[in-house]
């Protein structure tokens, strides 16, 4: 089993409050979930970017880089107007 650590970081030019990064930040952890990932907020209090933490377990390092490569579509399709980079390590 491999264990991979990544960590999302968004810019959210368009929102204005907490309350306008939450509302996609819940839209884009609810499709992650869906992935069986584990998300964890772990954003600052500045409302145009967002950092998530995701792990998910995978059974080697083949497919944690197609999961790895599916998340960033799924984030390219559904979310096209936000820029994001996703940065990971496989432990």
């Amino acid at each position: 089993m491999t264990l991979i650590y990544a960590d999302l970081t968004i810019e959210l030019p368009f929102a204005e409050s907490k309350k306008g990064r939450r509302a996609v930040l819940n839209a884009i952890k609810d499709r992650l979930a869906r992935m069986n990932c584990s998300v964890l907020d772990a954003s600052g209090e500045y409302p145009k970017e967002a950092r998530l933490a995701l792990a998910f377990l995978s059974s080697d390092e083949q497919s944690a880089h197609a999961r790895l490569e599916s998340i960033e579509r799924m984030l390219e399709s559904r979310f096209p107007d936000l820029r994001t980079e996703l940065s990971y390590e496989i432990l």
